[in-house]
């Protein structure tokens, strides 16, 4: 599950976008990753659905740490395929169970949680991995239109709306820069 959480909070996909990732989305010459399906309950059977906005279709830039953590998630699926055999369900996706069929969302919540119950962190839901991605961008001062894109959120001002309370760090954060700068020149 290191892969998963590690795309999820480098990256801010949605669970359903993580989960619908196939191998062919992902350009490990480039360090990118391609988001075109996303994984939803739909009459209670699990289908790969188109996202939900043309702008949640996107390519986003993989941090290395990301890259490799695919890598590795990659080797020990394929071992886990040579040691399934016949069992093995060749979907193409990238998280599976180890027999090759999509994960339950509703699995990856329980398996979440109990992480971070044993970590001793307080509970949060998956989707707060997709927060703090944006968050940490945006401190970093990241554009906020690069992180709308890196999210696939359809105008800025959601994404401003969202991370408002980022902002005000953000700021002071320019202003201390702009501080430097001027303090330079004179």
């Amino acid at each position: 599950m290191e892969a998963l959480y590690s795309v999820a909070l480098s990256v801010g996909l949605r669970k359903g976008e993580a989960l619908g990732l196939h191998w062919k989305d992902i350009d490990f010459e480039t360090g990118t990753l391609s988001v075109r399906t996303s994984l939803q309950r739909i009459g209670g059977r699990l289908q790969l659905v188109e996202p939900k906005s043309n702008r949640s279709r996107r390519v986003i830039f993989l941090p290395d740490a990301t890259v490799e953590a695919l890598r590795r998630h990659r080797a020990r699926q394929q071992q886990e395929r040579l040691l399934e055999g016949p069992r093995w369900h060749d979907t193409g996706l990238v998280f599976t169970t180890k027999i090759g069929t999509p994960f339950d969302p509703r699995n990856v919540t329980r398996h979440f949680k109990k992480i971070l119950t044993n970590a001793g962190f307080p509970q949060i839901r998956f989707h707060d991995l997709r927060h703090t991605c944006a968050s940490l961008l945006l401190v970093q001062g990241v554009n906020p239109r690069v992180v709308m894109e890196v999210l696939g959120h359809s105008q800025i001002s959601l994404t401003m709306d969202t991370y408002s309370h980022v902002i005000p760090e953000v700021q002071q954060d320019a202003a201390e820069l702009m501080n430097a700068l001027l303090k330079e020149k004179s």
